[in-house]
């Protein structure tokens, strides 16, 4: 949880924890109350997020994207291939260790947020593979959509 300016506080992991204990009959569920700015909270929501089992391309590539944009403004760094000075290593190096994937796979996930939604549902329902989608993740927006008409999509 994290404190709101107006006093409240807002939930940033255990969501479904919280709807299953409503929907039980609980009335009061423990809680950990850390005071945290913006963007270690979203550090700390994608962390929670991943450790979920069923996560479709789309949502890992959300969340890493997010992770790695907290990242760089934590420590106010604008190119994203910039050092973490505190750990001596890049910010995708930082994330595929936490996360379990190398850095150019976290680079790649990270890549796959340009596609259009039309491509990333074909990714999250798996009628399209994860490499072509990279590859068709360099194209712009109206090429992607000359792409799928192509295809016949």
């Amino acid at each position: 949880m994290a404190e709101k300016k107006d006093g409240t506080y807002e939930i940033i992991s255990g969501h479904r924890r919280k709807f299953a204990a409503e929907r039980i009959g609980y009335h009061k569920v423990p809680v950990i109350i850390r005071v945290l700015k913006d963007d270690d909270a979203v550090v700390s929501m994608v962390d929670s997020n991943l450790q979920r089992e069923m996560l479709s391309p789309s949502e890992k590539a959300f969340a890493y994207k997010m992770k790695y944009d907290a990242i760089k403004r934590k420590a106010g760094r604008r190119k994203c291939g910039q050092v973490d000075h505190n750990k001596g290593k890049k910010s995708l190096e930082i994330i595929g260790e936490e996360c379990g994937d190398s850095s150019k796979q976290v680079q790649r996930y990270i890549k796959i947020t340009d596609l259009i939604p039309e491509i990333l549902e074909k990714v999250d329902d798996g009628s399209m593979g994860f490499t072509p989608a990279v590859q068709l993740s360099f194209l712009n927006r109206d090429e992607q959509k000359e792409m799928l008409t192509a295809m016949g999509i």
